[in-house]
């Protein structure tokens, strides 16, 4: 039986697996797919699509690097017990609001939210406030809507999408922080 933490304290997040199902589930897909080319147009398809494939990942990890330092970065740069009263699970309506503002507010692609969303959760955030940062993000990020949406789509759709989407991601964020406490509470740890 795991120990309860005690009042503030945050609950240690538990060890990643290199391996797990859904690496297994890539690796499948990517024999089936690869044998499926070969049979259809030879080795010099599947050599083309993998050097394709490699050019893509090359330009990709410098910004997957710049994203993970950029979290590790906030995770040191936090403080800690500010980020857990504002965003902890005592936060109530205003952590879920906060991290929906900040996730509104915040640049960038997924190389820069998720690992923002990491070191949130590594600082005392909780889930509820994290998943409305990540859904804000998702649905109403500035960014996309000031670059794409407002040029093509003009601004009534814009503004209309924001409106109707605005309290989204304020519900997912409470609905995660219910289903996290059901699943993650010591009640359920002891049973």
């Amino acid at each position: 039986m795991a120990e309860e933490p005690a009042e503030g304290e945050v609950r240690p997040r538990r060890r990643r697996k290199p391996i797990g199902w859904s690496m297994i589930t890539i690796v499948v897909l990517v024999a089936i797919s690869a044998t499926l080319i070969w049979r259809r147009d030879g080795l010099g398809g599947v050599l083309e699509i993998l050097t394709h494939d490699l050019v893509l990942f090359g330009g990709i990890l410098p910004r997957v690097f710049a994203g993970c330092l950029l979290g590790a970065f906030v995770a040191e740069i936090l403080p800690h017990e500010k980020v857990s009263r504002s965003l902890g699970p005592n936060s109530g309506l205003k952590g879920l609001l906060i991290g929906a503002a900040f996730g509104a507010i915040l640049p960038g692609g997924p190389f820069t939210a998720y690992p923002v969303a990491s070191a949130l959760l590594t600082v005392g955030a909780d889930f509820g406030a994290t998943i409305a940062m990540v859904v804000s993000w998702t649905l109403i990020g500035y960014g996309r809507a000031v670059a794409w949406e407002l040029p093509i789509m003009g601004t009534d759709f814009t503004l209309w999408r924001i409106v109707i989407c605005l309290p989204l991601p304020v519900i997912a964020g409470a609905f995660g922080r219910f289903v996290y406490v059901r699943i993650y509470s010591p009640r359920s740890e002891a049973e």
